[in-house]
């Protein structure tokens, strides 16, 4: 995917030293009660979210100080399918509830940072914003003569997703090697399918608390591209609507974008 230049930075938070943030107790507790709210299903180790106050209360020193040392391992994600409308299949990466824990926390640490970045058309995964809002932004386009609309999905993008090319980008904005290495340990964690482990050298998997977070940094590049091109578009997750005033411009918006994006 190509990106597009930027120099975009938070200025009110610096990034060197982004570890002791994530591991902060403070930060960790609420990591904790979001995954436990969440529920979800177990991992590869089979531990649900009804073991983990028990398991974190024996274990949260270690883990912490494995992070903070470089030997903490993430396991494999475990996979799992979901039926789609379309009658094909989502691929899901379900994290062990530890694992979903410490991505929880990174992605509160980094989501404070990434917030200040993200465009305003984009609204899937984020706070404060929702599936109603992308509707009513879609309405004040078309209420603005914006009627032909050029509809993207971006097919099996969390699949595809270049790790060299999302380390780099995070590397842009994020200063502490630290925690580009744990990042990076999740995304070459594996996966095991049918009790069979495979590597995983391209893709975030989806299913985890970071996944979302990773594909909005990587997809803000593209909503950079646009707004630099002028467009007025939404974007939802790995769906995104053009929308323009003419059938002309629509076909010749679509014609230019798909090399931008390959």
């Amino acid at each position: 995917m190509k990106i597009a230049e930027n120099n975009i930075t938070n200025a009110y938070m610096p990034t060197e030293n982004l570890l002791e943030k994530v591991i902060d107790i403070q930060n960790f507790s609420q990591a904790f009660h979001k995954v436990k709210s969440n529920k979800g299903a177990p991992g590869v180790d089979g531990m649900g979210v009804d073991e983990l106050r028990n398991y974190l209360e024996k274990n949260l020193t270690s883990i912490r100080e494995s992070i903070q040392n470089g030997k903490y391992k993430p396991n494999p994600v475990r996979r799992a399918e979901i039926p789609k409308e379309n009658g094909k299949k989502r691929n899901l990466g379900i994290p062990t509830v530890v694992d979903k824990v410490v991505q929880q926390a990174i992605a509160q640490v980094l989501t404070s940072i990434y917030e200040e970045q993200f465009s305003n058309n984009s609204f899937g995964f984020r706070p404060r914003r929702s599936a109603h809002d992308v509707i009513r932004q879609c309405q004040a386009y078309v209420d603005e003569g914006y009627k032909y609309v050029v509809d993207m999905d971006l097919e099996k993008y969390f699949d595809t997703v270049n790790h060299s090319k999302l380390i780099e980008v995070l590397s842009r904005t994020i200063k502490d090697g630290r925690l580009i290495s744990l990042i990076h340990k999740y995304l070459r964690a594996g996966v095991v399918v049918k009790h069979r482990f495979e590597e995983t050298e391209i893709g975030v998997p989806q299913g985890g608390p970071l996944s979302p977070l990773l594909s909005n940094i990587m997809l803000n590049e593209l909503d950079k591209e646009l707004e630099r091109r002028g467009h007025k578009f939404v974007r939802y997750a790995d769906d995104m609507m053009i929308f323009c005033k003419s059938a002309k411009s629509a076909k010749r918006t679509l014609k230019n974008i798909l090399p931008f994006k390959e």
